[in-house]
């Protein structure tokens, strides 16, 4: 049966804040989100829900469930369930955030989670990335995180990637900033965009899997 847009439900994003700082410490990476999320919104995208991976007790590991006491099936439940992933770390030492690398292990398990064509549950989601910090970085980070989530079975929408490099050596955070930085909202609104663009595209043409039939694809 085809699923027509009056019977799509709307997509929804969610957000993985992977500061090192627990709540209810301020986060310069929760500002970027919430500022890519509210972009989203205005391209018809809610939810908008973000999670700060550090406030829950996410096992390492590379499996969907680590056992008692792991916080990741429910996260992952929430993940698989939206249809945008903004995926937000702060620079350390010119990486990505230990808390995000851990995100991204523990989204590895996906790949041997494949339906009967052999897509994983990420096929047709789009994944949005954003990167803060007052030091270079962030486009190592993206390239890092781009190749990643390739990996695991999202599409990246063209320029869907926004960061914030403070000036190096000195102490300013994103969090302190007045305002936005024009070229930042610009970026971010393009990121929205695109991935609303890719979204609804995904919707209506699906990816049919390397075990599709060719009468099929």
């Amino acid at each position: 049966m085809t699923v027509t847009s009056e019977s799509r439900p709307a997509p929804t994003a969610i957000a993985l804040n992977c500061t090192l700082e627990a709540s209810p410490h301020d986060s310069s990476t929760q500002r970027m989100i919430d500022e890519v999320l509210a972009a989203l919104k205005e391209e018809g995208i809610g939810g908008g829900d973000s999670i700060r991976v550090v406030d829950h007790a996410v096992a390492p590991g590379v499996s969907a469930d680590a056992g008692d006491g792991d916080a990741w099936p429910e996260i992952r439940r929430r993940i698989l369930a939206a249809d945008v992933l903004v995926l937000a770390t702060p620079t350390w030492l010119g990486h990505p955030s230990s808390v995000c690398q851990r995100v991204l292990e523990r989204l590895d398990a996906e790949l041997s989670n494949t339906d009967d064509r052999g897509r994983a549950p990420t096929f047709g989601k789009v994944a949005v990335i954003a990167s803060v910090g007052n030091e270079d970085g962030a486009h190592k980070i993206i390239a890092d995180l781009s190749q990643a989530l390739a990996d695991i079975g999202y599409t990246l929408p063209a320029q869907g990637s926004v960061y914030w490099n403070g000036e190096a050596m000195q102490g300013s955070d994103y969090r302190d900033l007045e305002a936005v930085p024009d070229p930042v909202r610009s970026t971010q609104r393009m990121a929205a965009a695109n991935a609303a663009h890719l979204v609804r595209l995904l919707a209506r043409d699906p990816y049919p899997g390397p075990d599709a039939s060719e009468e099929d694809a």
